[in-house]
């Protein structure tokens, strides 16, 4: 295991930071791992609600490791076969993350880039640092922009005319654009990032463990709904489903006893 993800607990919130500093968080195919592994087990962990993903020191995340990629160590040299188990290896992230129960927090200072962009499009929130910068790398070493799931929440987030410029040049997207766009929920000074997210976990923390996994089921569910009607099938099962649990009454109690409540996911 190459420690490059460093996983800290405070209660139900976990900070997941991808700490390769020296190397502007790139990633390697030892982060790539630890990455899967914490990610595959958010479903059975009932302890965390909560996930804020940032990167340690100056940026979040810069892409694909490419220097230990054109080493070959990567796997990416080993014909189609082996190109395409490592290149899921990578795109996989992005499907767990959005299967994870948890919402997911994405603090985005410094550059974000290919893979990094990815990481970030695939949080449900990204919160950004003032020096938060943006872009789809893979199109300016040769490749395809569309990648790791990037040609899909892009277009959905900030409509086609935009994604497709970006996609196309490879060009960044600074914090304030990105705000201005929606594809950030808010900028704060890069000193003041951590505090905001925590705030903003802390709003999520306070919600019935259920209520907020539902919400985010039926978020991700609504994306690709072909009607009104289906969307609104998804919410009534889950309201229904919510008010057959002790938390709901428990919130009703507590809001008209005018107190926070105290759920138990039960």
């Amino acid at each position: 295991m190459s420690n490059a993800l460093k996983l800290e607990r405070e209660g139900a919130l976990i900070w997941a930071t991808l700490d390769r500093p020296e190397r502007l968080n790139a990633m390697s195919a030892g982060l790539v791992s630890e990455l899967r592994e914490f990610f595959s087990g958010l479903p059975a962990d009932r302890d965390t609600r909560v996930v804020v993903l940032r990167g340690a020191g100056r940026a979040f995340c810069a892409g694909l490791d490419l220097k230990e990629a054109s080493s070959g160590d990567d796997g990416m040299r080993g014909g189609v076969p082996a190109g395409l188990r490592a290149q899921r290896r990578i795109s996989e992230l992005v499907l767990m993350m959005r299967r994870a129960p948890q919402p997911i927090i994405a603090c985005v200072q410094g550059a974000a880039s290919g893979g990094g962009f990815a990481l970030a499009l695939g949080a449900d929130v990204r919160l950004a640092g003032e020096s938060a910068r943006m872009n789809a790398a893979f199109i300016r070493i040769g490749l395809s922009a569309c990648d790791v799931g990037v040609s899909y929440f892009l277009p959905r987030m900030i409509g086609a005319s935009v994604a497709a410029e970006l996609l196309l040049t490879g060009d960044f997207i600074d914090a304030a654009r990105a705000e201005r766009l929606g594809l950030v929920s808010r900028v704060v000074p890069d000193g003041e990032l951590e505090a905001a997210a925590r705030a903003l976990a802390a709003d999520m923390l306070r919600n019935s463990p259920l209520g907020l996994r539902l919400t985010k089921e039926c978020l991700a569910m609504s994306l690709d709904a072909g009607s009104l009607e289906q969307v609104i099938a998804m919410e009534d099962r889950n309201q229904i489903l919510c008010t057959q649990s002790e938390d709901f009454h428990e919130g009703v109690r507590a809001f008209l006893e005018k107190r926070p409540a105290k759920f138990r996911d039960a």
